[in-house]
């Protein structure tokens, strides 16, 4: 049997001299059970411009080592989306008629007061407007700097009631030096419920396994009189225990978000990784766009579909190996 590395890199060559029209990327057709076929699905969602959602099809997949000066500078994304994460993680500030909502609190103290408190200051935003802390989920390059940002600002931790239990529970893993505090149990949100602030209303589902009560988001956004619709899979890469059910489980819940998606019309993907969504690059784009430009970031409903078609098919992938590997003759 081919290694997955070897056939995802091949079908990522040939799907990357191929064009393909959005409307044609809905996956009508059957995709045959197997690790080349749900890879080659995978590769031809991704097209051209989703290359680092298409990297969770590698063996060995994720965020890409944290660079030497891992700082990101701070920026306006929509009307009420801001930007203040670093290279290797994301944070996002939503900001409301009452206040803001952050999403993720990166690595540690520092970085949140440096990235996240600093970057707000940038972006002439108050620090002491956060009302809210949403965890994605329960890894600490997610809620590093939770705790700093809660008790400086009196701000109130969101985060599914299965990843607070998770947390509560023995750690697989040692606490890295350069990770934060596990923080101490604040708002349990369960799947459907909804986070309201103002005129500002965010929508949670969980879609495990990345931690077993990881969120995804669907998040109102605003563009002068536009309005569009994120959709932040909160938890991207294959780092749970490699079982057949765990990556059965993954594709399940990103079929059912983008479900979801679909019918509240995401139109921006977004992550809490930018290596998966290009966020970095967009910004740069989004820096140098022009007049009657489309945003870099609203790249539609197909995209949104796209992305999680990648997402599912790479780990329909990963579960085909399995099977495969396991029918090999002895």
């Amino acid at each position: 049997m081919q290694s997955l590395v070897m056939r995802a890199g091949v079908v990522a060559v040939v799907a990357a001299g191929v064009g393909y029209a959005a409307a044609a990327l809905a996956q009508a057709e059957l995709v045959p059970d197997t690790v080349e076929g749900h890879v080659t699905a995978a590769a031809k969602a991704a097209g051209l411009d989703l290359g680092g959602i298409l990297s969770v099809c590698l063996p060995s997949n994720g965020p890409e080592p944290r660079p030497a000066n891992d700082t990101a500078e701070p920026a306006k994304v929509f009307d009420n989306l801001y930007y203040v994460g670093i290279q290797s993680v994301s944070a996002w500030a939503v900001t409301t008629s009452q206040g803001i909502i952050l999403i993720d609190s990166l690595n540690n103290a520092q970085e949140a007061q440096n990235s996240i408190e600093g970057g707000l200051r940038k972006l002439r935003l108050n620090p002491a407007d956060i009302k809210y802390i949403i965890i994605t989920h329960a890894h600490a390059d997610h809620y590093g700097g939770a705790t700093y940002l809660a008790t400086k600002f009196h701000a109130q931790l969101v985060m599914s009631d299965l990843d607070w239990a998770y947390l509560e529970g023995p750690q697989q893993r040692p606490q890295a030096p350069d990770r934060g505090p596990i923080p101490q149990r604040g708002m349990s949100v369960k799947d459907g419920d909804k986070l309201t602030l103002g005129d500002t209303t965010i929508e949670f589902y969980v879609t495990p396994p990345h931690t077993p009560g990881t969120v995804s988001l669907i998040i109102p956004l605003k563009e002068g009189a536009l309005r569009h619709v994120g959709g932040e899979w909160g938890g991207t890469a294959f780092n749970f225990a490699p079982t057949l059910e765990n990556f059965q489980t993954y594709a399940a819940s990103a079929e059912r978000f983008a479900k979801i998606a679909a019918e509240r019309g995401v139109d921006v993907p977004l992550s809490n990784h930018s290596t998966f969504d290009d966020a970095l690059l967009k910004i740069q784009a989004l820096k140098a766009r022009k007049a009657g430009q489309p945003h870099p970031f609203a790249t539609g409903p197909a995209s949104m579909a796209r992305y999680l078609t990648v997402a599912a098919e790479c780990a329909k992938g990963r579960a085909s190996a399995l099977i495969e590997k396991r029918e090999e003759p002895k």
